[in-house]
């Protein structure tokens, strides 16, 4: 059989594999993820003379207490700030009763108030049946007992691989180099190669735009005194991800929750200033530091792969789906070189030329 045959029988054995064992394959596709990130600041710590096992306790002492500052201050500012918003939700149905749905009305003729009363009727009715459904969730995790170990079992196993994983990260690529057939050597490095400069600046590098992005934003909108100032932040760092989401989604929220705060003209310009200067900061210094020209990902193609991956393997598909999809662009640009180079490209490109020509 030939060697491109084996190549695909492998493929296809490796995606059976991906469907059969999607349900346990999380711990394990967030630990490697977790220690390709992790293996930079692991290699440094060892350049400074730390042995391999106390150069990636390092490297998880850091992230422990980087993560439990980060617990430590989000939580109870997002649980106030949670709590403010349900304290001002009624205000907001009443402004939107008396001051706007008359003016949508004398506009359109659409009875706004009504459709408004039965969206307030509906959420009074389902927030009064909260405490039934919550029994109802209870009773359901009382009697999937084994399912809930199953996934604190999963998470609680994600730290315990990352740690294996990054302390014995070199010896396992290089044991997948030495796997490697002599003649596809060359070739797999370089594509190997490729893919690491686009993973380690997209995963690495968006990370760090889309933390730095919250910062910005919630810490702007905190010192105007504008409401939710660090959930809005909070929100638009996440909805980074995608170019231009996060602006167009936090922009559009703090604006309302300005306007209905302040009420004037004033605030309104202070929120577009502390968002614009949030995208300059990020077109002038965090893109070109941190993501460069490397990543190439059109944001189309970054919803499509986190869409796909998510509908093909649940949650595993959506922390697979990035790296995937960062891969398979690499892998197109391979081929669109090797198009380029062909005979075919070239009898292509003179017939077109010979057609042209008077």
């Amino acid at each position: 059989m030939r060697r491109e045959w084996w190549v695909l029988a492998a493929a296809v054995a490796l995606v059976w594999l991906l469907l059969s064992l999607e349900a346990m394959l999380m711990p394990f596709i967030a630990g490697m993820i977790l220690a390709y990130l992790a293996d930079p600041l692991a290699n440094r710590f060892e350049r400074w003379r730390l042995s391999r096992p106390l150069a990636v306790s390092a490297v998880f002492l850091i992230l422990l207490a980087v993560l439990a500052l980060g617990l430590l201050v989000l939580i109870p500012l997002l649980v106030q700030q949670l709590r403010q918003f349900g304290e001002v939700t009624p205000g907001i149905f009443e402004w939107l009763e008396t001051v706007l749905a008359p003016q949508i009305q004398a506009w359109t003729g659409f009875d706004v108030a009504g459709e408004l009363e039965n969206v307030q009727e509906t959420l009074a009715e389902h927030w009064q049946d909260a405490g039934g459904y919550l029994a109802q969730v209870l009773g359901q995790v009382g009697r999937s007992g084994i399912a809930f170990v199953t996934w604190v079992t999963y998470v609680s196993l994600i730290p315990v691989v990352t740690f294996y994983l990054l302390l014995d990260w070199e010896r396992l690529m290089a044991s997948l180099r030495d796997l490697l057939p002599r003649s596809w050597e060359e070739d797999t490095l370089r594509l190997v190669g490729r893919c690491d400069e686009v993973l380690s600046a997209f995963l690495r590098g968006q990370l760090l735009v889309m933390l730095s992005l919250g910062v910005i934003y919630g810490l702007g909108l905190t010192l105007m005194g504008v409401r939710f100032g660090v959930l809005i932040g909070l929100i638009s760092g996440l909805a980074s991800i995608v170019p231009f989401l996060g602006f167009i989604v936090g922009i559009s929220i703090a604006l309302v929750v300005a306007f209905f705060q302040f009420g004037t003209w004033l605030a309104l310009l202070g929120v577009v200033a502390v968002f614009s200067a949030g995208q300059v900061i990020e077109s002038t210094l965090l893109q070109p530091k941190l993501l460069g020209d490397r990543i190439g990902l059109h944001p189309v193609a970054v919803i499509f792969a986190v869409l796909a991956g998510g509908n093909l393997f649940g949650f595993t598909g959506v922390l697979l789906a990035l790296p995937a999809a960062a891969v398979i662009m690499v892998l197109l640009r391979e081929l669109n070189e090797r198009y380029k180079n062909s005979t075919l490209y070239d009898a292509t490109l003179s017939r077109r030329d010979d057609e042209e020509a008077p």
